[in-house]
């Protein structure tokens, strides 16, 4: 299994969507709260040149908002 990372807001409904997903298909991953870790908001800025959410890192496949279709291929599902 590929390795999940999320950087998200608690406020985000996409967000919420996607976790929600990954919960239902039983898909392991990271959250990173971006709202309050300024670290992780650089680093997600850093690989998508923007501030939306969510971002979505698959292995090195990186999505921007919740693409169910693109997270289904990039997990292999």
């Amino acid at each position: 299994m590929k390795n999940v990372t999320i950087y998200s807001t608690p406020t985000c409904t996409y967000c919420n969507m996607a976790k929600s997903f990954f919960k239902a298909n039983n898909v392991a991953f990271t959250e990173y709260n971006v709202a309050s870790d300024l670290e992780k908001r650089r680093e997600m800025i850093d690989k998508t040149g923007q501030m939306g959410v969510p971002v979505i890192d698959i292995g090195s496949e990186v999505i921007v908002g919740f693409d169910e279709a693109r997270i289904k291929t990039a997990l292999g599902i």
